[in-house]
Parts: structure tokens; sequence; C-alpha cells
């Protein structure tokens, strides 16, 4: 295998083989799925979760995510990105895993009048706020597979889904059925309007996902649902930030979450964004090497696909939320370094939480660039020359304010 091909990657199929053999060795951890494999029916309280599947698109595999006996109270903690960062990495893989992908075919397009009445369920079961008691059965018993991937959190078995019923009514929140039900609205705006109003990111994401926000309602496969929220609600966020004043001060955050570090440099100027993602040997996708590469935007935005996908968004998303609330626009420099600590993907929600984290932590002050650069690198097991090549924004602030001198740490 090419080092740098998987990480550039991560499980989407460049290769060209059916299966990313990086994610089968973490089939290992089936066995952690117990009393599970084999069923052709369970009962459980859905998180409430539904998940929509990319392959053979636009005929995709859809339907609701359902944990075996388990009460709302446990239920929750399967979608609640703050409850699992509590947890060790196997802890989150074997909690996650016990969500059964109950599924069934559909066209994306059908999603206003499903002809399938289990989508039409599944809608209903996406509106709550609540976890929702659900019963299903399956046409065929479980498959013992767990789902892993480098936007999506892992996932448990899949069932070929016959029928599901849910025996008690969703607890919606009066936003979301205005918004479910206004077909005027466009689904950016329904997005925005649903994240001011502190809808969590999760229910954003399964309304949007299983067609239930816009003009245009159709299904959107779940890992891209995942970005596309994050990148609209950034995009909706910098249209007020940009008139912001520039903060006035050299500033660094800095956080952990599950072996990914982050160091973030805010510094005076309009805004731009560049993120540097390290990958240590012996992570997840780097094998024997270090694999370093960067994106970026001007302050007229992003322009195309970042090609270090939905990471980008998500760490992009948790730096405007803070520049948001200070009410300030800066030009921002990112450093995530993934160390052998992070062993198996967990999903682009690590990302998300992680530089929210580091951008709640205590920040400090510098008076330059380049002494702050010599902090953050203190905490960057790769050495500085390093990722520095790969850091643009770096190269334009020399060339602008002729700053060479303090950038030899």
């Amino acid at each position: 295998m090419n080092s740098k091909l998987c990480a550039r990657c991560k499980g989407k199929g460049l290769c060209g083989r059916p299966f990313c053999p990086i994610l089968e060795k973490f089939r290992s951890v089936e066995s952690t799925v117990s009393g599970i494999s084999g069923e052709t029916s369970i009962f459980g309280a859905s998180p409430p979760s539904v998940f929509v599947g990319r392959h053979n698109y636009p005929l995709v595999r859809a339907g609701p995510m359902i944990p075996p006996h388990l009460d709302g109270d446990e239920a929750i903690r399967l979608e609640d990105p703050k409850a699992m960062l509590r947890m060790k990495i196997q802890d989150v893989i074997s909690s996650r895993s016990q969500l059964v992908r109950a599924n069934t075919g559909i066209n994306v397009k059908n999603a206003r009048n499903p002809d399938n009445p289990l989508i039409e369920r599944s809608q209903e079961l996406a509106l709550s706020k609540r976890p929702v008691d659900t019963e299903a059965w399956f046409s065929k018993p479980i498959q013992n597979k767990l789902k892993f991937d480098n936007v999506l959190t892992p996932m448990g078995p899949s069932g070929e889904l016959e029928r599901f019923d849910i025996p008690e009514n969703p607890r919606v929140p009066g936003k979301v059925d205005s918004l479910v039900y206004d077909t005027d609205a466009l689904a950016k705006d329904a997005i925005s309007e649903l994240w001011d109003s502190n809808i969590p990111a999760e229910h954003i994401t399964r309304l949007f996902s299983i067609g239930l926000l816009g003009q245009e309602r159709r299904l959107v496969p779940t890992r891209w649902s995942i970005t596309a929220v994050d990148d609209l609600v950034g995009k909706d966020m910098l249209v007020n930030i940009r008139d912001y004043q520039q903060i006035s001060e050299i500033r660094v955050f800095s956080g952990e979450v599950f072996g990914n570090r982050f160091e973030v440099l805010l510094m005076p100027g309009e805004f731009c964004f560049e993120l540097v993602e390290v990958w240590m040997p012996r992570t997840v996708w780097s094998g024997q090497s270090t694999w370093i590469e960067s994106d970026s935007e001007s302050y007229s935005g992003k322009r195309g696909y970042s090609n270090l996908a939905g990471g980008y968004y998500a760490c992009r998303l948790g730096v405007l939320e803070h520049l948001k609330k200070i009410r300030r626009q800066a030009s921002v420099f990112v450093v995530r370094e993934i160390r052998p600590e992070y062993w198996a993907p967990l999903g682009v929600w690590v990302v998300r939480e992680g530089i929210r984290n580091a951008m709640g932590s205590r920040s400090m002050t510098f008076e330059s660039v380049g002494s702050a650069l010599q902090d953050m690198s203190t905490r960057i097991r790769t050495p500085y020359n390093e990722w520095k090549e790969k850091a643009r924004m770096l190269s334009d602030i020399r060339a602008q304010r002729a700053l060479d001198s303090f950038f030899s740490i």
C-alpha cells in the first residue's frame, strides 16, 4: 500500500480496491458486539439516529439506527459528542457498535413522497430531539459487520429492514417542526436558522440527510450531509464575521482529544484560514511515514472542495464559532497533528469537538508571529521545518511583513 495515497484517500477507494484494507483491520472489534448477529427482530430506543448510504447513488440504502435493549438514557449518549469525548477510543467503538443499521432501498429523489413507508417512518424518527422506542423486523438475519469511516462515527451491524414501528410520539422542537413544513425555505437557510436556534449539529444533519429540509427535498448520504452542514453554517457565519473589527493581538489556543493535537494561531488581519494536517507515523492512515498536507482560503472564500475533506470544514467551523462569539475577525492558522494514539477512525466530529475544546481554553498572547510559532512548536512533536513548507500563509506573512528573522526557530 502507498501510505501517501492512503492518507489522502482515507477510505474513499482511490486505490480501486473494493474494500479499504486499513479499515478492514478494525473488523477485529466485531467481537465487542454480542447478542445481535443472527437476530431477525430488535427493540430499543433509537438515539434518535438515521443513516443514508452513498453506494450506487442515487439508488441508496437508508433507514433508522437502533441499539437493541437500550433505554433512552443509555441510547442518547451514542449520538452525543460530549459524552463520547469522555470515553476511550475502544469505548467509543464498543458503544457505537450497538447501533444496528436497518436498511432499505430508495431513490434519493423520492424524499418528499416516499414510495417506501419505511423511509417515511425514518423521517418521523429523525424529527425527534429525544430517544424514541423503536421495533424493527428484518427479512434476513442481521450481519455482524461494523462500519468505519474518516467522516462517519463508527456504526454497528446491518440488516435488510422489512418493517418497523415507532410505538411512541417523537418529541419535536417547534423550530424543527416549522422548518420541516416550510417548503419555500432553501436548505441552506433552514440549516442556518436551526443552528441559530441551538438545534444540535447531529439533529440538523439527520434532518438534511433524510430529506426533510429545503425546497427540493431529496435524501443526502450521511457522510455528505455532515460536511455540508459544517460548510453551510460556516459560510453563513462568515457573512457577519468579515464585517467585524480585526483582533488587536496575536493569540494561540491549544488542545488535544484522542491523540489529535490542535494549535490555533489568530493574527490581526482580515479573515483568511489555513489548516495544516500532520499525520505522524503509525496513525490510522500514515503507515510508517509522516504525511503532511494543507488547504486554505482567502478573504473571498473557499474555492472548490477541500483536499483535506470534511476535517477542513469541521475545523473552520469551530474557529468561526469563537470569532462570532467575540465579534472579531482574524487571520487563522491551524496545525492539527494526528498522533499514533489515534489508532482508529472515529469520525469528523473529533475535529469539530477538538477545535471547540481548544478555542475554549485559555489563550496565550505574543508580541510576534515568530514567537507564537515557536511556542506552538514546543507542543507539536513533528519538527517545525517539516510542516512549515506546507504553510502557505506563513510564506505570505514573510513576504508582506518582512518577518524572516521571527521565523527562525
